[in-house]
């Protein structure tokens, strides 16, 4: 069931964005924003529903598995959308993306983030699948299982590695390209997601926890929002 609702998710959102691109390429903020919206809320709620199936058996194979193949369906069916708002920061940054345009891409991110949170809710509130019994009662299920500064770290190298490996991978062929970076997001999570979730990307993570960023609102966003975007901005110094 869970598979079904993520493979809907995945349709719905390709459906929506090919009636964008007919409907509104003449109004390129909204487009942008539409797009970049759908795609965002795609990738949340996939996830959503992926964090529920950490503990299927055989773990953590399962997860992994699950991880790396909808990473190359999200890499496949959402080109040229970020889905991140450090990897809007890269455009902006260069002066390839005027401010205006770059924040509206991230604000959509951020919507998308609430919209996928609702939806997601909404569904597991029906309990159609195993995993949504009890998934609404969790309230503040803490990704953060180390101390505050060693889960900055972690979020702030994870974020380097991640932008890093994005930028050396430009000049790969696509086709290959959306599996290496799909392997690499499946170790990140395999080293690091018993530690901090290794998210490295700030929508996703109010998308995942919101929760949390309520009840500590200073300490999340140092290190789900505050070590990301660093570490987008230490390798574009380098760079």
């Amino acid at each position: 069931s869970s598979l079904l609702l993520m493979s809907g998710v995945v349709v719905a959102v390709g459906l929506c964005r090919r009636l964008t691109r007919r409907r509104l390429r003449s109004h390129p903020r909204l487009f942008a924003f539409l797009v970049e919206m759908l795609s965002t809320f795609q990738i949340c709620a996939c996830t959503n529903e992926l964090s529920l199936l950490g503990n299927v058996e055989p773990k953590p194979h399962t997860a992994l598995t699950l991880t790396y193949g909808f990473t190359v369906l999200h890499g496949l069916t959402l080109a040229g959308s970020t889905c991140n708002p450090c990897g809007t920061l890269q455009p902006m940054w260069g002066g390839g993306t005027p401010l205006r345009m770059g924040g509206l891409k991230i604000a959509a991110q951020f919507v998308a983030a609430v919209l996928a949170r609702v939806f997601m809710h909404f569904i597991w509130s029906l309990e159609m699948a195993e995993p949504h019994f009890g998934a609404l009662s969790q309230g503040c299920s803490s990704p953060m299982q180390t101390t505050e500064m060693q889960a900055f770290c972690i979020e702030l190298l994870f974020s380097v590695v991640f932008q890093l490996a994005v930028l050396r991978a430009e000049s790969v062929n696509p086709k290959y390209r959306v599996h290496l970076i799909a392997l690499l997001i499946t170790m990140l999570v395999y080293a690091g997601g018993n530690l901090t979730g290794a998210i490295f990307n700030p929508a996703l993570a109010f998308s995942l926890h919101a929760d949390c960023f309520y009840d500590k609102f200073l300490s999340y966003t140092l290190v789900y929002w505050i070590a990301p975007a660093l570490g987008k901005f230490l390798i574009l110094y380098v760079f």
